[in-house]
């Protein structure tokens, strides 16, 4: 799809680019400026193709009185690039190093909450169950909880369906492929209904307090490749929304290009032998 399928829409102007990036802003923390003009443009002119609005300014104006549209445009500005086993070494950390050091005071049987948050189509939250099926030991003696959370509400729609594109797969070894997903299917395999049903997958914005706050507390965190969309004010919020989401002694995971040293104080920094994580004293 290129720009001339849209003819309604050649270029947004500079005040028109700076209102959808205001109100994208506001809505999800990530920012979009005028480096970003032709990937804001052109999603811009899919949902006033599909709204079939005459101008920019009022498809603007209707999405920003518009439940169902705000969340349509929210989803089509979401950047959902993701795998499975994605930053491996920080799973090594999780069954190696953080599990064992969170389950070390507590009785078989207890909960563990581990939260993937943003976990786009599912393949993070996934990967973290896979993984401890086959790396932790004791994966059976506690009760483990994984939640899965995003702002896109398609990508979420996606996760709980479990269908997965060979791109998605390509690090996972056969012998997972074979136990853990159906047999090929158009290019696709899904997960089985074991683990869809391991994960619960929900809405939630990590600048909205509000709306994570009904998810409780979790005894491990991954949030990995989202602040770097963030500008400084939304880190910040973002990182106390972290904060008050881990239980005491519970573990933050970042993305490799991340950092909560910059952001925030109220972490201590912990070096495990596979990964930095951030801790919550």
């Amino acid at each position: 799809m290129t720009r001339q399928s849209f003819p309604s829409l050649s270029v947004l102007s500079a005040l028109e680019l700076a209102r959808v990036s205001t109100l994208i802003h506001r809505w999800t923390g990530m920012v979009f400026g005028e480096n970003k003009r032709y990937y804001i443009e052109r999603r811009i002119a899919e949902r006033m193709a599909r709204r079939r609005a005459a101008t920019a300014s009022a498809y603007l104006d209707f999405a920003a009185g518009d439940d169902g549209e705000r969340e349509a445009l929210i989803n089509a500005f979401t950047i959902n690039e993701t795998y499975f086993y994605r930053e491996e070494h920080q799973l090594a950390a999780l069954s190696r190093d953080i599990l064992p050091a969170i389950t070390r005071h507590r009785t078989p049987g207890d909960l563990v909450r581990i939260w993937s948050m943003p976990c786009a189509t599912g393949e993070e939250a996934y990967s973290i169950a896979i993984w401890l099926l086959e790396n932790w030991t004791l994966v059976d003696a506690y009760n483990i909880e994984i939640v899965g959370s995003d702002i896109d509400t398609s990508a979420l729609a996606r996760a709980v369906e479990g269908n997965f594109s060979q791109r998605s797969l390509a690090r996972l070894p056969e012998a997972l492929l074979d136990s853990y997903f159906e047999p090929e299917q158009h290019h696709q395999r899904r997960i089985i209904a074991d683990l869809r049903e391991s994960v619960r997958f929900t809405q939630a914005n990590l600048i909205d307090p509000a709306s994570v706050a009904p998810l409780g507390r979790f005894d491990v965190i991954l949030c990995r490749n989202l602040l770097i969309y963030f500008d400084d004010d939304a880190r910040i919020a973002a990182g106390e929304t972290l904060y008050d989401r881990l239980n005491p002694g519970g573990y933050l995971c970042l993305g490799h290009s991340e950092s909560m040293s910059r952001i925030s104080d109220r972490f201590t920094v912990t070096r495990l032998a596979d990964a930095i994580v951030y801790r919550r004293p």
